[in-house]
């Protein structure tokens, strides 16, 4: 593992980093005003677990469209992103979207990135699919629920947390901020939902339901063990690489 520093802002960590480029800046200035530091740094762990993940694997990806997944999936618990009926992952991918397009990225880029975060806490599926959307699923689960979490070097996943820290009670924290995302009105109806179905969860009440991912959270304390036209752009390993390949 080697670990150096270009910015005091910008980890380097066996070989990555956040991608050096104008829509990569501009998409941490958003994120950075627009979350708390508690998602923020939750987000920008995503990613470097995620692209650590994808270099182990010898997955071809693109940098920026997995940072864009990353530091975007979980906007949608703002409040000023969040929709009255959809699901925040959806709500998150829709602002994404948005906001690749103001940034002219092409529109296959973009469902690439809007899939990832839509599917972020939807286990089983996404391995399968483009390694834009694996690796996504991948960083949340190392992140949240240390899944996978003995395939990373101690010495990676101690620089990442140092980089981008963790709160002392991430585990509540993350939990907490998942529930006051969703909105109360959002709840009613997803409660409704679920009762609807028959979905029903052991002795808790549909309004307090989290999704399944989150869920696994509160059981996981003994796996958590720290608190169209493509233009080239940048690869895993900091070099520009093209979308069409990939």
């Amino acid at each position: 593992m080697t670990v150096s520093t270009k910015t005091s802002k910008i980890a380097f960590i066996s070989g990555i980093s956040v991608p050096d480029s104008k829509l990569a800046n501009e998409i941490a200035e958003f994120v950075r005003d627009t979350e708390s530091s508690l998602l923020f740094n939750h987000s920008t762990r995503v990613y470097y677990f995620g692209a650590l993940a994808g270099q182990r694997r010898g997955l071809k990806f693109d940098a920026e469209l997995l940072y864009a997944g990353a530091m975007f999936h979980d906007l949608g618990l703002v409040p000023a992103y969040s929709s009255p009926t959809d699901r925040f992952e959806v709500d998150g991918a829709n602002a994404a979207r948005a906001f690749l397009r103001h940034h002219n990225i092409c529109e296959q880029d973009i469902d690439h990135v809007w899939t990832a975060i839509a599917l972020h806490t939807t286990p089983g599926i996404p391995q399968y699919m483009h390694p834009v959307v694996a690796l996504l699923t991948a960083g949340v689960e190392m992140d949240v629920l240390g899944i996978d979490y003995a395939s990373f070097a101690d010495s990676d996943r101690n620089a990442v947390v140092q980089a981008y820290p963790r709160t002392t009670r991430f585990k509540e924290d993350i939990l907490q901020a998942f529930y006051d995302g969703r909105g109360r009105n959002k709840r009613r109806i997803s409660s409704a939902r679920d009762y609807r179905q028959g979905d029903r969860v052991r002795g808790v009440h549909h309004e307090h339901r989290p999704s399944r991912i989150l869920e696994a959270v509160v059981r996981s304390g003994s796996r958590l063990r720290f608190s169209c036209k493509h233009q080239p752009r940048v690869g895993y390993s900091g070099q520009p690489s093209d979308r069409n390949d990939q």
